[in-house]
């Protein structure tokens, strides 16, 4: 299958395939109005790296801690703003007043609305899936639910799953929302600051998800039967900021946050893995001291990569868009405390290069590539959408 993207070019539409050397596994929705925003203008400052020459374009302005976001196949882009707003582009432009119905959520520290969904089938059953800071007796815990858009009001709110581990916590919502290539819905939940609730298989604290797309649990999910949750797919995963599908795989990739040091990339075909958090990790406590000694142990995952001292990675997307061949098959890894966006080169999943781009733009909280074909991230230093715009 190819990837398909609608391009407005000198106001004539012009249709092209792109794909990667090998076919990816889940086609990526066209776009059936034309870009999401005008063709790109002149360039700005352009970006020297190692295999593309760039320029940077803001989009979006105005937002407010913007975190996820979601490319509707009639052109709109849904933005999710950590306050609890959920923000609407409609030809190009940001709507001044936010989509109404969306839940109550707990806006601080960490916690808020948090990331964004489309369903595989969105153009069939119209189901958007979030993730949010619910809160609840005794404090506040991660829930996902599912909502449909009608006109400019969500509708049709179902709860798809809710953490049962409450805590008054401000840290590691986790949050990330994915889809496989066979249309299971894979979401984190961090561990909230507790880092021993990562090897208890009997709360919702540290842990991948995995279940069908309207909550009910696969009974060949690896602890079903046994004593852990049903919905756990791997744990031992101390909190998870970004999360996408490998496009030629179908498998789900993520990034977390360790400590000091420790930051991750995982691919997450084992079910039932341990990850290691806390008896395992290359870093170390915020005051200095140590977590453990241990780096690895028989039984625990090792990662494909690790950041040692952290760059707190955040959103991150592969790169399979004919606009930047010399990147296809990368990783882009947003950072927050880096400020810069990690390029990452695998083969199959074996780490071979890093490249950082963009240091000191801002903490990015968000990259995707957008079905038409431009790598977008979200800034939340200044509240920005931005377009990654290859020079010719």
């Amino acid at each position: 299958m190819k990837f398909e993207f609608l391009y407005l070019l000198l106001g004539l539409s012009m249709i092209f395939s792109s794909c990667s050397d090998q076919s990816p596994v889940a086609e990526t929705p066209e776009v059936s109005e034309g870009l999401y925003f005008a063709e790109p203008g002149q360039a700005g400052d352009v970006h020297e790296t190692e295999k593309l020459d760039f320029w940077v374009e803001t989009v979006v302005e105005g937002l407010s801690v913007p975190w996820g976001m979601a490319f509707l196949p009639d052109g709109k882009v849904l933005i999710t703003e950590r306050n609890g707003n959920l923000r609407m582009v409609e030809n190009g432009e940001l709507l001044p007043d936010p989509v109404s119905g969306t839940p109550e959520v707990v806006a601080r520290g960490q916690g808020g609305l948090l990331d964004i969904a489309l369903h595989p089938d969105y153009e069939e059953n119209g189901w958007i899936y979030l993730s949010f800071s619910k809160p609840l007796s005794g404090g506040t815990t991660t829930s996902i639910y599912r909502v449909k858009l009608d006109g400019y009001e969500l509708t049709d709110h179902e709860e798809i799953y809710t953490g049962n581990r409450v805590t008054n916590s401000r840290h590691h919502f986790g949050s990330r929302i994915g889809f496989d290539s066979d249309g299971y819905l894979y979401f984190s939940i961090g561990d909230r600051g507790d880092m021993n609730t990562a090897q208890d298989i009997t709360n919702s604290n540290g842990n991948l998800f995995r279940l069908y797309d309207d909550g009910s649990v696969p009974q060949d999910n690896p602890f079903v039967g046994e004593e852990g949750l049903d919905e756990i797919f791997a744990y031992g995963l101390r909190n998870i900021q970004g999360m996408t599908t490998h496009p030629e795989t179908g498998v789900i990739w993520t990034n977390l946050h360790g400590p000091r040091g420790g930051d991750e990339i995982n691919v997450h075909d084992k079910p039932g893995a341990n990850y290691g958090w806390p008896e395992i990790t290359h870093g170390i406590n915020y005051d200095g001291t140590e977590i453990t000694p241990d780096t690895a142990r028989a039984g625990m995952e090792q990662p494909v990569l690790h950041w040692t001292p952290s760059i707190a990675p955040s959103g991150m997307d592969f790169v399979w868009s004919d606009l930047y061949p010399e990147w296809n098959g990368d990783i882009l890894n947003g950072a927050l405390a880096s400020q810069l966006i990690s390029r990452v080169e695998i083969d199959g999943d074996q780490y071979v290069h890093e490249e950082r781009i963009l240091q000191g733009i801002g903490r990015i909280r968000e990259v995707h590539q957008a079905p038409d074909g431009y790598i977008y991230f979200s800034n939340e230093s200044n509240g920005t959408i931005n377009r990654i715009v290859p020079v010719e």
